[in-house]
């Protein structure tokens, strides 16, 4: 006879934690106890006889998510075992639709996890800097599988592509990517871009090399400098470098302009005097982060070069602004943890990025020198933006120039035999 008192506790925690889930998918991770309990139909009251604090919500999402991600890496290690008879492609695929869709089911959690929030538990900081390695294992295998099979090119490094695939299929949980799409075929999307690319015809490094596009990105990034904005005053550049530091220590939320004003050796009222409010500060950094990142594209688009060679150039642009701008790059992550996925960031236009990259990849279907297979237009661009972001771990990696022959092996080239 099955105890249902005991049962009844574990079923009402299970839908706390569904409805959590998609709160904070929804509305970001400045969601509330409040927020929840009410998508819950309980009182708040109620919601601390199964969690004391949100972060123990997090706490628990977050060892779900892991425990799914291993779950589908055994299953895959578990196929390759028994000798899948699918063409290794499909089950590169496969793979990383079970992976996207783990991640889509998964959002608070893969939020905590890529976003890298600041925390005072222990527990959660271990776990959500905990590397899928489940996943990661089953997709070397299947990586190695299809160079043996000549499938893969054989120069490729493959613990680095396994790396970035994977990091690639859990992003497809990130409303921004994936958008109104199907995860399925999103991550479907961005897995053909990796083993195809995007380029209609051979080019080598030293035809990109050479192209207008990329003399236009490579003025660009020899411009940028931590110099102060035009009209700063001296005093104002300084906060604003102190406070750039500090974000991207600290997290936006736990940094106080009283800690900025003490890092920096000024009293908090004069930081308030020169800057403002840390919302305006935040603002301030991030828009001029954004004038840069922007006016960067906008000469590259500009360029008398094909479409393949804008896009090349863009993606040595996007690996230069993470390599000089690292704090602005976190603070960006961790404005996008914090807050619903539909509103606008405070400083790089995702919008206006994504219409850009409408129309470049237009153009180059257009033309032919483009190939691919997309359901739309928006889904393309929104994936083509977020492939052509090399994650931070492997830019460390790898450095910058190995970084853009990955970037060219994966966005425009392709790491699959081109029979063609």
């Amino acid at each position: 006879m099955t105890d249902q008192t005991s049962a009844a506790p574990d079923t009402r925690r299970t839908q706390i934690l569904r409805t959590a889930n998609d709160v904070i998918a929804e509305s970001g991770l400045r969601t509330s106890l409040q927020q929840i309990a009410d998508a819950a139909g309980i009182l708040a009251g109620s919601l601390y006889h199964h969690f004391e604090s949100k972060e123990a919500i997090l706490v628990e999402l977050t060892r779900r998510y892991h425990s799914a991600l291993d779950l589908v890496g055994e299953q895959a290690l578990s196929r390759l075992d028994a000798a899948d008879p699918r063409p290794i492609e499909d089950q590169i695929v496969g793979l990383g639709c079970a992976i996207a869709r783990c991640a889509v089911a998964h959002r608070a959690a893969l939020q905590m996890s890529f976003y890298e929030g600041p925390s005072s538990d222990p527990e959660l900081v271990e776990l959500t800097r905990r590397r899928p390695a489940g996943i990661q294992s089953a997709m070397l295998q299947l990586l190695r599988a299809g160079r043996r099979s000549d499938y893969l090119r054989p120069e490729l490094d493959l613990p680095t592509l396994t790396d970035r695939i994977c990091q690639s299929m859990l992003h497809v949980g990130l409303d921004l990517i994936r958008h109104r799409g199907s995860g399925d075929q999103v991550a479907g999307l961005l897995c053909r871009i990796h083993l195809h690319g995007l380029a209609g015809r051979e080019l080598t490094d030293g035809q990109l090399d050479r192209s207008a596009a990329f003399a236009a990105a490579d003025e660009v990034v020899k411009s940028w400098t931590a110099d102060a904005e035009p009209g700063d005053s001296d005093k104002a550049a300084h906060v604003r470098a102190v406070a750039r530091n500090e974000f991207g220590r600290r997290g936006y939320e736990m940094t106080t302009i009283r800690d900025i004003a003490s890092a920096a050796g000024m009293g908090t009222g004069t930081v308030y005097r020169i800057i403002g409010s840390k919302d305006e500060l935040l603002k301030s950094i991030m828009v001029a982060f954004g004038h840069k990142v922007g006016g960067g594209w906008n000469d590259v688009l500009r360029s008398e070069s094909a479409p393949l060679e804008k896009l090349d150039a863009l993606s040595w642009l996007n690996i230069n602004v993470l390599e000089q701008f690292p704090d602005e790059f976190r603070i960006q992550l961790a404005w996008m943890r914090q807050s619903p996925p539909d509103i606008a960031d405070p400083g790089w236009s995702f919008s206006t990025r994504v219409r850009q990259m409408k129309t470049l990849l237009s153009e180059g279907i257009r033309c032919g020198e483009i190939r691919v297979d997309s359901p739309n237009a928006e889904m393309l661009a929104r994936g083509v933006i977020g492939v052509q972001w090399i994650p931070e771990n492997i830019l460390c990696q790898l450095g910058i120039q190995r970084a853009l022959t990955h970037s060219r092996d994966t966005v425009i080239r392709g790491v699959a035999v081109r029979s063609d």
